[in-house]
């Protein structure tokens, strides 16, 4: 079993933000592989279903970014989910818009949501999918809290369907072989 996360905030003033990049994989995963996101537990939304024949929980932590490791963890927890089977998707100020990098393990960068996790999690040992978003013309927060405009949006959009194939890579054959095939991408 696979935990499929997607970082950001919860409400609609959020949507569509760059620091909400991850709830839009998730959501564009649940459409892929026709898994219904609509229950609530765990501090987050959630749903169940499959990528290949691999059973997956994907999860939209509601605890908004700064909180995102104590809805995993549970999720974790209940599911007994090994820490390599965990696969979170989020934004990286520190990446060039429209690129795309894989890691197996790391320190948060300076993420929020990610020092969340390895805090509930006791460990920095669980995949992760960055998108970057390019860093910030004027202050950070205004950036990430921001909306693309319509040329960021079709590199954006490229990028999302390059993440759907690593998230399937990573499930059917590996990190490794996630690594291998999309570090080098960049719209």
């Amino acid at each position: 079993m696979f935990l499929i996360v997607g970082l950001g905030n919860p409400g609609s003033e959020y949507t569509g933000t760059r620091h909400n990049i991850g709830f839009g994989l998730v959501d564009l995963a649940a459409k892929k592989y026709n898994i219904v996101i609509n229950r609530i537990k765990f501090k987050g939304e959630y749903g169940e279903g499959k990528i290949g024949n691999e059973k997956v929980v994907l999860l939209k932590p509601q605890t908004y970014m700064n909180l995102s490791g104590e809805s995993l963890a549970e999720v974790v927890k209940f599911y007994k989910i090994p820490l390599e089977n965990i696969i979170v998707i989020y934004d990286d100020m520190s990446l060039q818009l429209g690129r795309l990098r894989i890691r197996p393990k790391g320190s948060s960068g300076g993420h929020n949501g990610i020092k969340s996790i390895i805090k509930c999690l006791g460990s920095d040992t669980f995949p992760r999918i960055k998108i970057g978003v390019g860093q910030p013309k004027g202050d950070w927060i205004s950036h990430v809290m921001g909306k693309f405009n319509s040329d960021d949006r079709n590199k954006i959009d490229t990028v999302y369907d390059q993440v759907l194939l690593a998230i399937e890579t990573i499930v059917s054959k590996g990190i490794d072989e996630a690594m291998n095939k999309f570090n080098s991408f960049s719209a």
